[in-house]
């Protein structure tokens, strides 16, 4: 894992293939509110992103992060969905795109 500096700028990791479909496979509404919320992200500092009402950054208890990885997150990506992801150093690395909102929390 790289250095962690929460007043550098988020770079975006949009390589996962299961995003890349999640993303894509989503209506153009939703797509283009996607974009809209990807755009900002690589626009604040990792603190703004912690701190963003509107992005509600939130620990997800109910999965278990692969090795090498200390936890995963969601964030709002659409007014209806959320996506998953995990910080690596100074990127956010997207996983998915959760069908429904409860969804990025896992099994309940």
């Amino acid at each position: 894992m790289a250095k962690k500096d929460s007043h550098s700028l988020v770079r975006l990791d949009l390589n996962n293939p299961v995003f890349q479909e999640n993303l894509l496979s989503l209506q153009k509404p939703e797509r283009l509110a996607a974009l809209d919320t990807l755009n900002k992200l690589r626009q604040l500092t990792w603190n703004q992103l912690y701190c963003d009402n509107g992005l509600k950054w939130e620990k997800v208890f109910s999965v278990i992060p692969p090795s090498g990885v200390d936890a995963i997150y969601s964030l709002r990506i659409t007014q209806s969905r959320r996506a998953t992801a995990f910080r690596d150093g100074d990127f956010i690395r997207l996983l998915t795109i959760a069908p429904d909102h409860d969804s990025a929390y896992g099994k309940k």
